[in-house]
Parts: structure tokens; sequence; C-alpha cells
């Protein structure tokens, strides 16, 4: 699977449609506080008829999730694609608890349905690259390539299981200030462990 953004579709038409039935789903569904909406009532909320949809997406599920992927992607990702390397800081951690609070009740709603498991790979996948290329910065020759995008996937998931749990968990008010302090604290212990594992990596990571 690709998590590149697809070719803009030349006809203006085309991606007026499939901006307002990505725009609808997430408005729905965060509305609603589920993702059993019905098709044709994203169809309606988007100004278009259902087969459009289908057209379009296949189906409502993989509606939903390229939804998801393209909220991410456009709040997450793209505007750290500039600079990953700054990927580890306050700021950052801040802009990733702000956006999922902004969302909760869209992301809660995907958690809670069958895509839980593909919008966890989305959050993953997307963040992961970007954290590697964050230790590969901060470490530079230190930590061997591979090793630094095994740690980017394994601290990613991590935090993206944090974060599941603290949009789903409770009924509470997000503080997104304290979950990212919550983030930051778990990555200054795995930094000052890596930073006193370094004379210990394996002699074969290194090659």
């Amino acid at each position: 699977m690709s998590f590149d953004p697809p070719p803009p579709a030349k006809d203006r038409r085309v991606r007026r449609t499939r901006a307002a039935l990505l725009g609808a789903a997430i408005a729905l569904v965060s509305a609603r506080g589920t993702a059993n909406v019905p098709v044709s009532d994203i169809a309606d909320a988007a100004g278009v008829s259902r087969q459009l949809v289908y057209l379009h997406f296949g189906d409502r599920d993989t509606l939903l999730f390229e939804a998801a992927l393209d909220l991410a992607r456009r709040e997450l990702a793209e505007p750290w694609g500039g600079a990953p390397g700054e990927a580890i800081g306050r700021e950052r951690a801040l802009a990733v608890t702000r956006h999922f609070a902004e969302h909760r009740g869209f992301y809660r709603a995907m958690f809670e349905s069958a895509s839980a498991y593909a919008l966890n790979r989305i959050v993953s996948a997307l963040l992961a690259p970007l954290r590697s290329v964050s230790l590969k910065v901060r470490f530079g020759s230190v930590l061997p390539p591979q090793l630094a995008d095994d740690l980017g996937v394994f601290i990613t998931g991590g935090g993206a299981a944090l974060v599941h749990a603290w949009v789903s968990s409770c009924d509470e008010v997000l503080d997104p200030e304290a979950m990212a302090d919550r983030l930051l604290a778990v990555g200054e212990i795995l930094t000052a462990t890596l930073e006193g594992a370094q004379r210990q990596i394996p002699m074969q990571a290194k090659d």
C-alpha cells in the first residue's frame, strides 16, 4: 500500500467530487460518533449521487479509510515533510495531540470500527519514516540506518497505541498539552537509553 498522495485528477469536477466526499465522510462520522453512516447520507452531504461514491471509492469502508488517510496525511505528514529532522520535540508532539483532540469524534468512531487496525497502520506508516529520519539526525553515524528504521517503527507504533487509548478510553475533555508531555516523557527515556547504549550497539548492526 502506498501512502503517497494520489496524483491529482486533471478534471476539476473529479477533484471537487472526491474532496467533497472525503469531507462529508469525516463530518458525518464525527457528528454521529459512528462509522456506520449510510452511503446515501454521505452522498447527500457531499451533494453528489450514490453512484459517484461507488465510482470513486468502490464502497463505504474504502471511502472512510481514504478519508482517514487524507486527514492524517494533510495535517500530520505533509506539514512535517520539509523538516523531518525536527520531528522530535514538544511542538511536534503537541501538533499530534491537538490533531487527535480536534478530530476526536472521527478517530474515536474509526478506532471502534472494523477499520481500527487499518487506521493504526495509517498513522504508523505516515509517521514512522519521519521518526526514523529524526533518529538519524539526532544520533548521526552512531545509529545504523536499519536500526534507525526499526526503532522508528517501534517507537511510532507505541505512540500510536498510547494515542489510541487516550482518544478512546474516556468521555472527559482531552488535554492535548498533558498528552504531549506524556509522549515526550516516554521519548526522553528512550533517547536517554539510546545515548547510554551507543557504545553497546552490536557491531553487526553497524554494517
